[in-house]
């Protein structure tokens, strides 16, 4: 037998969201990240146990790393007694060049960096991170009233005309 492509959505599965970061933040600058996990937080992932929704980056100036704060990857309950904990730091690998675009764009007030996706990519967990800025009340109620009018719209659009 020939080797055929393989389906690349079967390989993103599961694919973790953070729905809550296109509400809450302005979102720019999208970068995928690789990450570095134990075994089981790898066996959780791949059951989609993760909880993205409070979960920030940030760069360590000294050393010029970027590590994930606050994403909780559930405990693997086959794993007995060697667990690791839910919401440890977790090292984000990428180059050094990104690292110091980043941290120069995350120097500014009210922005930071948001994990807004958590996939598989050939077999490795990959992390997407992006640059966020944080909206106000009112930015979130132009949005959901932008939503309503388009939503409108295309109610209109297939209404039969007799």
């Amino acid at each position: 037998m020939g080797k055929g492509k393989k389906n690349k959505k079967a390989n993103m599965e599961p694919r973790i969201e953070n729905r809550r970061a296109r509400r809450d933040y302005n979102l720019s600058g999208h970068l995928e990240c690789g990450i570095v996990l134990r075994g089981t937080e790898v066996k959780s992932v791949r059951h989609a146990r993760v909880s993205l929704a409070e979960g920030y980056a940030a760069v360590e100036p000294d050393t010029m790393e970027l590590w994930l704060h606050n994403v909780d990857i559930a405990l693997y309950p086959q794993a007995g007694p060697l667990q690791h904990a839910p919401k440890n730091a977790r090292k984000l690998l990428c180059h050094k060049q990104q690292i110091k675009k980043l941290f120069g764009a995350t120097t500014a007030k009210g922005v930071t960096l948001i994990p807004t996706a958590m996939y598989f990519k050939d077999g490795r967990v990959k992390v997407e991170i992006a640059i966020a800025e944080g909206k106000r009340s009112y930015d979130k109620r132009d949005d959901i009233k932008k939503k309503e009018m388009d939503r409108e719209a295309k109610r209109g659009m297939t209404r039969k005309v007799l």
